[in-house]
């Protein structure tokens, strides 16, 4: 072959893996994010109904972190082990299970024992996935496959707020309260879409059926060729096994800057429809309405801020300039007089925080390799997440001590601020490319 033909191959090798994989793990998360913040507009009921506060609800709905954090790392070692398709249609099938679970709840125990389940149950499917795509993908097409599946996390604000609003509506419908039909509804396809991987997934490139001889050749050379360098860098002195990911004071860094930005991520989204119904006064569907406006703004962002950092080879200021971008929105939310305004920086923080994912997740697959690579990713996306538990619990206590939620925005605008400045001050010797 000649190297046009080559190129033109691998082309073809990569468009087709991304139309294989990305569309279906894209769905799955989808119904995974979905699962794990529409607590968000069930509150907008269930708190009543249940005589929650909001610091109530904010452990509640942070406590999944806990779990998440508990079980991550270990997780993604047996999917190491036993291959992605088992594994992940194992945490779907459990996680759509346990998200059915929470239409139960009755009081604070039941509420935060099922929150930390549905955590523990979802533990491993993100990080899960930046493994996998590293059997897939050549390290240069990582982030923008990457950002092709992290937009589902949108899309699930960008569908699920107007269909948890249509869902709050059927309250009273076969004697259910509308929060109780949300978290019915919405847990259900998490079973049958994990049914579906058992059969639809392929754990690597030889095992896949549906790639050309030629496609799956050149995939299974490209990806060798990375593996040969890891192998050279291993004999030079870089630790591939899971200890090194687990002790890299650079994996501890990432760890803390992704804290601080989950931080910042979750007390928004968790907290985003009943600041939304604050500044509307309008009805549930009204509220899941206009909280589509956010996420949709944050879509858009991400693919953008994506194929930029992919396009340039940059990753450290994209994802520095996320986080300055998500502080400065929370800000000027917090300190709006207008709902209009304040609509508006909230759609602006959303950018920041959600375009934050893609580079940032190219900073560790740069320089993890081998099991250290499973075990690192877990850790880094296990403790940073544990932010999704500090978040939304600030944001609660907050609101109850103040009655508002300006104060709780402006905490959450300096946890984004000091993530930007940790990530602008990596050094770019800790990481070995890409940055």
């Amino acid at each position: 072959m000649t190297v046009t033909d080559i190129d033109v191959v691998g082309a073809r090798a990569i468009a087709r893996v991304k139309r294989r994989l990305v569309p279906f793990l894209a769905l799955l998360y989808f119904i995974a994010y979905l699962d794990r913040v529409n607590v968000g507009f069930a509150a907008l009921q269930m708190n009543a109904a249940l005589g929650f506060s909001s610091s109530v609800y904010g452990l509640g709905a942070g406590i999944f972190f806990i779990g998440y954090f508990l079980f991550e790392v270990p997780s993604n070692l047996v999917l190491a082990r036993v291959g992605a398709r088992v594994w992940i249609a194992r945490i779907a099938i459990i996680w759509g299970f346990v998200s059915v679970a929470e239409m139960f709840v009755v009081g604070p125990r039941s509420f935060y024992l099922v929150r930390f389940l549905l955590g523990a149950a979802e533990a491993g499917f993100f990080p899960g996935v930046v493994l996998y795509f590293t059997y897939w993908f050549p390290a240069e097409q990582r982030a923008k496959a990457l950002a092709q599946f992290s937009t589902a996390s949108m899309a699930a604000g960008i569908v699920g707020a107007p269909l948890s609003g249509v869902l709050l509506s059927m309250r009273g419908m076969a004697g259910l309260d509308g929060w109780q039909w949300l978290f019915l509804v919405e847990g259900l396809p998490a079973i049958v879409l994990g049914v579906v991987a058992l059969f639809y997934l392929t754990d690597d490139p030889p095992a896949a059926g549906w790639l050309p001889d030629d496609e799956k050749a050149w995939l299974a050379a490209t990806l060798e060729r990375e593996r040969t360098q890891v192998a050279r860098a291993s004999a030079s002195g870089t630790d591939t096994r899971a200890r090194a990911g687990l002790l890299d004071l650079t994996v501890w860094r990432l760890a803390l800057m992704l804290f601080l930005i989950v931080t910042s991520g979750y007390g928004f989204s968790f907290f985003l429809p009943q600041i939304v119904k604050v500044l509307s006064g309008g009805s549930d569907l009204k509220v899941g309405l206009l909280t589509a406006l956010p996420f949709s703004a944050a879509a858009i962002g991400m693919v953008t801020v994506a194929a930029h950092s992919d396009r340039t080879g940059e990753r450290k200021y994209h994802v520095a300039v996320c986080a300055v971008v998500a502080a400065i929105g929370l800000a000027t939310a917090s300190r709006a007089s207008s709902p209009v305004v304040a609509l508006g920086a909230l759609s602006f923080a959303a950018v920041g925080l959600y375009s934050f994912t893609p580079p940032f997740w190219s900073l560790p697959t740069a320089f993890l390799r081998g099991d250290g690579a499973a075990a690192g990713i877990a850790l880094i996306n296990a403790t940073g997440n544990l932010g999704g538990f500090i978040g939304p619990y600030l944001m609660g206590w907050i609101r109850d001590l103040s009655g508002d939620f300006k104060f709780g925005l402006l905490t959450l605008a300096t946890a984004a601020t000091l993530s930007a400045i940790l990530v602008a001050s990596l050094r770019t010797k800790n990481l070995k490319s890409e940055i």
